[in-house]
């Protein structure tokens, strides 16, 4: 018998058609990330396998207009914030 870690232990692999799925982009688009090394991956005879942990925190391409509303947001709250921001990264 062998021993095996508990379920809670064991690594999930993931196939680079699941990453692609999860991230919502294209599986050229992972194979672009693998070989680019901004996503960790195994490579099993012709496959890919992505530790499930990667994919989590593998980062996400913002659209430009997402990007622009983000910092028009953050400037807003510079702007009507910035004393007080000040003032409490002081204390």
């Amino acid at each position: 018998m062998v021993n095996e870690p508990p379920a809670s232990k064991r690594i999930k692999y993931l196939s680079t058609a699941q990453v692609a799925e999860i991230l919502g982009i294209s599986r050229i688009a992972v194979f672009k990330r693998i070989r680019s090394g901004k996503l960790p991956a195994t490579k099993v005879g012709r496959a890919y396998l992505i530790d499930a942990r990667d994919v989590i925190v593998a980062p996400r391409e913002l659209p430009p207009e997402e990007k622009a509303r983000i910092k028009n947001a953050v400037e807003r709250v510079i702007k009507e914030y910035g004393e007080t921001l000040k003032k409490l990264g002081r204390e």
